[in-house]
């Protein structure tokens, strides 16, 4: 189920072992993401694309967009 975190959160979830996945497209990934972060565009987001996931350990979806 989603649920929506603060920045505080994220940090915490991470040093836990929380995944983190930008969403952006490859393009704007490779411009600026957050360290550790893999990459599934948006438009891709499916089960081939979250077959990288290991998914008994949770995952933080986040967008960088600035516009």
């Amino acid at each position: 189920m989603p649920t929506i975190i603060d920045i505080a959160d994220v940090q915490r979830m991470v040093e836990e072992g929380a995944q983190l996945v930008e969403v952006l497209p490859e393009k704007e990934y490779g411009k600026e993401h957050l360290p550790g972060a893999i990459n599934v565009p948006l438009k891709t987001l499916g089960a081939e694309a979250t077959s990288r996931l290991q998914l008994d350990r949770p995952v933080i979806v986040y967008c960088s967009s600035r516009t």
